[in-house]
């Protein structure tokens, strides 16, 4: 019997002992099995760390890119804004030209009107003058050919009729009128005055002036003392005659004389002195009309 439990007793010993061991084997495998597993685990985690750091320092770079960029930007925009302020000067300093100019060009256009209309005016007192200077024209050469006519019995070495700037010109010569050096009118010469008379009688609007012309050669005698005292005392001597005889009305002469200086010859010659020893009888149409136009503003 105690054999018996002995033996049971050791072998209940040994299955302890089996048991134990088989328990503490188990037990290292899954520590061992753990501790493999935490160190798998340690070094996956060391390479997600080392993958964030570089990631971080990825991002590092990124970032002061980014900061630098923003810096750039930053600049950029601080220029921008510098040539926006220039230009939105720019554009109120044009506003403002723009303005002035519309301004300018009120009053240019204003004074385009105001010039218009007085090139008008000035073009209708053009017209209106020219119409007058035809009428005047017109009338005068009316008249040459009347004195032309009365005269023509005359000869062309004695008086000549002539039209010059917008006048006629009877231009009678010494030997036509006066003896040498006297002031006194000759029967030939009153005779042709007195066919200029019955044309100037028939012509109310017309005005006459008496030029006595002389040459160079000076005269000094007891009635006349020099060229001019001669050449005034014909044409006021052809005046006389001219009212006296023919009844020219007064109102409408002016006598008066230029000696040797309104020579129409050269005074060289005897023939060239012949010309200018002469007295010039000068008609032109009254122009009061024109001249009331021309003083008018």
């Amino acid at each position: 019997m105690r054999k018996t439990l002995f033996a049971i007793a050791l072998v209940s010993t040994a299955s302890l002992s089996m048991t134990s061991c088989i328990v503490s084997k188990k037990k290292y495998d899954a520590e061992t099995a753990r501790a493999e597993k935490e160190k798998a685990e340690k070094l996956a985690l060391n390479k997600q760390l080392n993958d964030q750091v570089d990631v971080n320092k990825k991002l590092n770079a990124a970032n002061l890119d980014l900061k630098n960029n923003i810096t750039a930007l930053n600049g950029r925009i601080a220029r921008l804004k510098d040539s926006i302020s220039t230009l939105e000067g720019t554009v109120k300093d044009l506003t403002n030209k723009v303005n002035v100019l519309g301004d300018e060009k009120e009053n240019t256009k204003r004074q385009l009107n105001s010039t218009k209309e007085q090139i008008a005016s000035q073009r209708q007192r053009l017209e209106q003058l020219q119409a007058l200077l035809d009428q005047q024209q017109a009338a005068a050469e009316a008249l040459r050919k009347k004195i032309a006519e009365a005269l023509k019995g005359f000869n062309s070495n004695e008086l000549t009729v002539k039209m010059k700037n917008g006048k006629v010109y009877i231009s009678m010569q010494e030997s036509l009128l006066f003896p040498s050096g006297s002031a006194v009118v000759n029967p030939k010469g009153k005779d042709a005055l007195s066919k200029v008379a019955g044309v100037l009688n028939t012509s109310t609007e017309i005005n006459i002036n008496i030029e006595g012309h002389t040459d160079s050669l000076p005269i000094h005698t007891a009635k006349f003392a020099d060229n001019w005292e001669l050449s005034t005392a014909r044409a006021t001597s052809i005046a006389h005659v001219l009212i006296d005889e023919y009844h020219v009305t007064p109102a409408k002469l002016v006598a008066s004389g230029r000696s040797e200086y309104d020579p129409i010859a050269p005074n060289s010659t005897p023939e060239g002195r012949g010309q200018n020893r002469r007295t010039e009888i000068i008609l032109e149409p009254k122009l009061d009309e024109l001249m009331k136009l021309m003083e008018a503003k």
